[in-house]
């Protein structure tokens, strides 16, 4: 609710510019005030560019992401699931809050036979495992979004294509977050927790962190 106490008032720098309209010194003080402002923008730029988070993505090789624990997370199955699980991994894709995008090789994508358009539904991470050729398509979860049986089957569908086995997992922060959405995680996918990176939950079939050729219809939880 807005305080009716509230009091606006203009900037002192802009109400002494505005005194100026229509008067000899106008031109020259508009000149100082845009540079100045200009200034303001470079700064607040630069300090919300020191607040990204910096994610390693290959020796030497780095990108940023918006500041929050949506991104905190990302940059975790970046730098600790996949070198434990998949090591070796490329990363081919990681979305950002800020601007949806973060890292995109499409390229590779496109050459392991996916093509998607860049504003569809990508999970929120992508990496490549040559050593089994594999596309993990991780599922960051802080606050919704785990791979359900409606995720699961779109993102089947999203990488209908590839030439790559298909393998789904989804993260959460810690067990805490985890425990709320046990009961919608999709058969058939593993589960990696960020504060107990060693461990991976598999959900469901004959194999511990790989694809599978076709869908089951029960089975169970186990842990490694």
């Amino acid at each position: 609710m807005n305080s009716p106490k509230t009091v606006y008032r203009i900037e002192p720098s802009a109400l002494e510019l505005a005194r100026t309209f229509d008067t000899k010194a106008w031109r020259k003080r508009l000149a100082r005030f845009l540079s100045e402002q200009e200034t303001l923008v470079a700064r607040y730029a630069k300090n919300r560019e020191q607040n990204r988070i910096p994610v390693q993505i290959a020796p030497g090789t780095s990108i940023t992401l918006s500041p929050g624990e949506h991104s905190e997370l990302i940059r975790a199955i970046i730098e600790e699931f996949g070198p434990r699980f998949a090591p070796g991994s490329v990363l081919i894709y990681a979305g950002d809050t800020g601007d949806k995008t973060g890292y995109f090789d499409m390229d590779r994508l496109s050459s392991l036979g996916v093509d998607v358009d860049i504003h569809g539904k990508m999970p929120d991470v992508v990496l490549y495992f040559p050593e089994k050729n594999w596309l993990l398509l991780v599922e960051s979860v802080t606050s919704h979004g785990p791979v359900d049986a409606k995720r699961h089957e779109e993102l089947t569908n999203l990488f209908s294509g590839a030439k790559a086995g298909l393998v789904y997992v989804t993260a959460f922060p810690n067990r805490s977050i985890m425990a709320r959405f046990l009961g919608e995680i999709s058969w058939e996918s593993e589960v990696w927790v960020a504060d107990a990176p060693s461990h991976l939950i598999h959900f469901d079939g004959d194999r511990f962190l790989g694809p599978y050729a076709q869908k089951r219809d029960a089975g169970s939880c186990d842990e490694m």
